[in-house]
């Protein structure tokens, strides 16, 4: 079984999610975005499972310092194109368990993803 976890490393909810998989044995793979980047086959696959409105972070920094123009009209293909630029502006973590894709950090959803 493959299990990668994708983010940023100095985010404070990719800290609790490697930790709760180091703490539960489950081997896994991190992938940051901003240190191996990602591309935009990637994105599309993580895009159908999980939706570009559930994977761009509107709270962030990134994306609040973004113009004006950037922020308006958002559809899906200028937000993919504004995520592939930013990749910082996607939501964290980003868990992949073998074919299946999981957003954010929570201790009860990973105990029914690995089914401890």
């Amino acid at each position: 079984m493959t299990t990668t976890l994708f983010g940023i490393s100095n985010c404070d909810t990719i800290k609790k999610a490697k930790k709760w998989l180091e703490e539960h044995n489950i081997d896994y793979s991190f992938h940051d975005y901003r240190k191996q980047g990602i591309d935009a086959h990637w994105l599309a696959a993580t895009e159908s499972h999980l939706g570009w409105e559930n994977l761009l972070n509107k709270r962030g920094t990134t994306f609040r310092q973004l113009p004006d123009e950037d922020k308006q009209s958002l559809d899906k293909e200028k937000a993919l194109a504004l995520l592939l630029a930013h990749p910082a502006m996607i939501k964290r973590p980003v868990l992949q368990y073998n074919d299946h894709y999981f957003l954010g950090f929570k201790a009860d959803q990973y105990k029914d993803i690995f089914a401890l």
